[in-house]
């Protein structure tokens, strides 16, 4: 049981909350998931279904959704002395210094690896891992106490190797392996996530269809997630990020004429905050983002969020306070553990709204 203790709730989380499987596994659809909206203005809170997000924004909205892909980013590899080890890449591309940024996880039989207790990973500098097809990652140095720098050396392309050798990243929340067309949404377009940006996942052909039939527009950024890592809950790190100049306009010109900006995931909140102006101007922009957003340095360019449930402990519950406020979203939390929402990628939505 996880306590919901930075929200100040006082509740837990039961572990049948999470949900272990695609909503399409579960006998649903993509879209048959539940959808919580909060209104900030009024603290109101309504219970509705994904399919009616339609009818709950308003012509003239702007939807921001994020375009990446999901890459299969876990790969098998073997320790020197022959022990499995499971390897987690947090990027498609070297960052800013150049390198590759790994996490090593412990091989679990029948189960997801696992996170290695303080103490026990076997990670330090220089220790070569044999990976598929005679591909070795070796480590250089930390980056925190998960994640480490390693140069890759693999027998082609990145994106190719990880097609061939590599598989979604799955955690112990989660049955069992699922393929990896499960972790990418409608909107993926640019391969380079570690992480399904999942807030998106729900999204139909059909509910597409009938938000453009009600003037609600659709604009693309890219944000590539790295691994988050559940157990951690550590600040967020670098991630490459692009805004393009066609969204900076739309959303610009929605907001003159009284139309709201609605992140659909943390990683567009991310990605527009990172282009902003002081003034919430938006720009094109491109490159690497290292902004944290917390309740006390705002939004600027975002009015609205739809996103999933995050672990009460995570570093996304700061953005989302940003943009909710706290109360509004303590009220959502406790009214999703009480009416029995479902948790984490292939779980339900909330819907945050400024009014």
């Amino acid at each position: 049981m996880t306590a919901l203790t930075d929200l100040g709730l006082g509740l837990t989380v039961p572990p049948e909350l999470s949900a272990r499987a695609p909503a399409e596994a579960r006998g649903g659809a993509r879209d048959g998931v539940r959808m919580l909206v909060g209104r900030r203005a009024s603290g109101g809170i309504e219970h509705r279904r994904f399919t009616e997000l339609p009818e709950v924004l308003r012509p003239g909205d702007l939807l921001v959704v994020n375009n990446s892909a999901t890459l299969p980013a876990a790969l098998p590899g073997r320790l020197p002395d022959g022990a499995p080890v499971a390897l987690h890449l947090s990027s498609a591309q070297p960052d800013q210094r150049g390198g590759y940024l790994v996490e090593l996880r412990e091989v679990v039989p029948g189960q997801a690896a696992a996170h290695y207790p303080p103490g026990r990973s076997p990670a330090r500098p220089g220790l070569r891992i044999g990976l598929p097809d005679g591909g070795t990652a070796e480590l250089a140095e930390p980056f925190t106490t998960r994640l480490w720098y390693a140069e890759l050396d693999l027998p082609e392309g990145l994106l190719r190797y990880l097609e061939l050798h590599g598989r979604a990243i799955r955690y112990g929340y989660t049955d069992r392996d699922w393929p990896i067309e499960a972790y990418q949404t409608v909107f993926a377009a640019v391969p380079g996530s570690s992480e399904m940006p999942s807030a998106a996942r729900p999204f139909g052909p059909e509910v597409v269809a009938r938000l453009a039939g009600r003037g609600v527009l659709v604009a693309p950024v890219t944000l590539h997630t790295g691994v988050a890592s559940p157990e951690a809950h550590e600040a967020p790190y670098a991630e490459r990020f692009h805004v393009p100049a066609a969204t900076a306009r739309l959303a610009g010109h929605v907001r003159a004429e009284g139309g709201r900006v609605i992140a659909v995931g943390t990683t567009v909140v991310r990605a527009l905050e990172s282009a902003a102006e002081p003034d919430g101007t938006l720009q094109e922009a491109d490159g690497w983002t290292e902004l944290v957003i917390t309740p006390e340095r705002g939004v600027r360019a975002v009015d609205g969020l739809l996103t999933g449930w995050h672990e009460p402990r995570a570093s996304h519950l700061l953005m989302l306070a940003a943009v909710a406020g706290r109360p509004l979203l303590a009220a959502c939390y406790r009214e999703a553990v009480r009416h029995r929402y479902l948790w984490h990628e292939f779980g339900d939505v909330n819907l945050l709204l400024p009014d």
